[in-house]
């Protein structure tokens, strides 16, 4: 399954935390558990998405350049600008 694929079949939107996509596929997975639901493919489905999106997280190669700090952690950016 590709990445998009598997976004599409959780529904996450582009920018979401970890914490989110794990509350996502519970959610999911409780409303489509073969015990409630007849239809396993969504099941199926739901269970390859998450494992495709958490494999991507889990391979995923982080970048520790300033530009990049700086956009995810704006305030650190800012701090510098003031220095007394």
């Amino acid at each position: 399954m590709e990445i998009e694929e598997a976004l599409n079949t959780l529904d996450i939107p582009p920018f979401v935390t970890k914490g989110e996509i794990k509350k996502r596929y519970k959610v999911l997975a409780s409303l489509y558990h073969p015990d409630r639901c007849d239809d396993t493919s969504k099941m199926i489905a739901i269970n390859s998405a998450y494992e495709t999106i958490m494999e991507y997280i889990d391979n995923y190669r982080y970048s520790f350049d300033s530009s990049e700090v700086s956009k995810q952690l704006p305030y650190g950016a800012h701090k510098e600008k003031f220095k007394p």
